[in-house]
């Protein structure tokens, strides 16, 4: 099953995004949303059932075997209403439609929807009983499995847990609900993974690569499976390059494209090494947004945490702006040339004296110098790339800070 067809004659695709503690699973839902988004589809994302369950003050260690036979089967009834809400919404959606579903059934078939959740219900009960319990789950509520695992999504991403390949950046650190051991954290990677066995279309994400990698690997496994071409964007070796633009020069010639609003907040962090900021996109008056967090480097890697935010969370963090810099608003014109996918950033007022009709443009590529072909309906003056001066952290700072402590030189990656 590639895809499935909406009433719209759209594209509607449904994709789990699993995998064991720390695994870049929340950071690979956000960068997997703004990267379709940015294509013209619209995403829905449904939330982990457990963490939402778990949070209304359930403790699974107290519950007794029946309590917690019963909380399981209304776990998956409710994760099967939650996703059936946003799969109807997404056959009815003018537009091709992708749907991430955080955790998926087969988690939670096996109580591990929530990874700690699962590691008191193995302590208790033993690993023979929770097979036993879903055995009879199944027959109460006359759920087929094939069903469930094989045909309800189009793919299911495992996002392997860092403490299998990368152990050095396994933290339980910022986390409220892990607290798992590398051992441990192990043990639940292998549950989880072992629960999807069998779908047709099941991509393990290993830690073969750095993080940034591991992400890109992910979003190519979505669009492979979706028949998208990107090019070399996606590509482990690929780097941005940023080119200053005077102007368009000739918007006849301008290819499909997609515009957006987008404005950007730096955020006060406990130490100079850290970046974090927050991000509000959108078009027609429909936003989202995103909290990406920058840590300090690790073995001379970077590694950024992405994460999808609610309206409610993203105002309460913008209380938490860096007054230190200006707030930055762009307006994002996303579109696919001569293989290549670009952005193309119009600084907009109000802006920072530096940003004043500045206009930016940004590709990924693994092509060097000219062998990368420039949009010629373009009036591009010079190449950037590097120059820390064109760097958005850079350009947001209000006052003569020193910059040359500032992290300008790591891109974001905007997929």
């Amino acid at each position: 099953m590639s895809q499935d067809i909406g009433h719209n004659k759209n594209k509607v695709y449904k994709v789990v995004l699993t995998g064991g503690p720390c695994g870049g699973k929340t950071t690979g839902q956000a960068r997997l949303s703004t990267f379709f988004e940015s294509l013209g589809w619209k995403v829905y994302r449904a939330p982990e059932t457990a963490l939402v369950l778990m949070s209304g003050g359930v403790k699974f260690t107290n519950l007794t075997k029946l309590e917690a036979y019963k909380f399981q089967e209304n776990l998956i009834r409710t994760m099967k209403q939650i996703e059936d809400t946003y799969f109807e919404l997404a056959n009815t959606c003018p537009q091709n439609c992708l749907v991430i579903c955080d955790r998926g059934i087969m988690d939670a078939s096996a109580c591990k929807q929530d990874l700690s959740m699962c590691q008191q219900f193995i302590n208790k009960f033993k690993f023979n009983n929770i097979v036993l319990h879903w055995e009879k789950m199944k027959t109460d509520n006359g759920w087929n499995e094939i069903q469930l695992r094989d045909n309800r999504y189009n793919q299911v991403i495992h996002m392997v847990s860092a403490a299998r390949g990368a152990e050095e950046f396994y933290t339980v650190a910022g986390h409220q609900t892990r607290h798992e051991s590398i051992n441990q954290a192990i043990e639940l990677d292998q549950i989880t993974a072992g629960a999807w066995v069998g779908h047709p279309y099941y991509d393990v994400i290993d830690n073969t690569t750095g993080f940034e990698g591991k992400v890109m690997r992910m979003i190519s496994a979505v669009c492979n499976r979706l028949g998208i071409d990107t090019g070399d964007r996606l590509s482990t070796n690929s780097k941005k390059r940023k080119f200053l633009v005077t102007g368009v020069l000739d918007w006849t010639i301008f290819p499909p494209h997609q515009k957006f609003m987008v404005t950007h907040d730096y955020l006060v962090t406990p130490s100079r090494k850290m970046q974090a900021r927050i991000r509000k996109r959108g078009q027609d008056g429909q936003w989202t947004y995103t909290h990406t967090i920058r840590r300090p480097e690790i073995n001379e890697q970077s590694v950024e945490l992405r994460m999808a935010i609610n309206s409610r969370d993203y105002e309460i963090l913008l209380a938490q702006r860096d007054y230190r810099h200006y707030s930055i608003y762009k307006k994002r014109t996303c579109f696919l040339w001569n293989n290549h996918y670009f952005h193309l950033d119009e600084y907009e007022d109000p802006c920072p004296p530096g940003c004043k009709g500045l206009i930016l443009l940004e590709t990924y590529t693994t092509l060097e110098g000219d062998d990368l072909k420039v949009p010629d309906f373009l009036q591009i003056e010079q190449e950037v790339t590097g120059n820390s001066k064109y760097s958005m952290f850079n350009l947001s700072i209000k006052e003569e800070m020193d910059r040359s402590k500032s992290d300008a030189s790591i891109e974001s990656r905007d997929v």
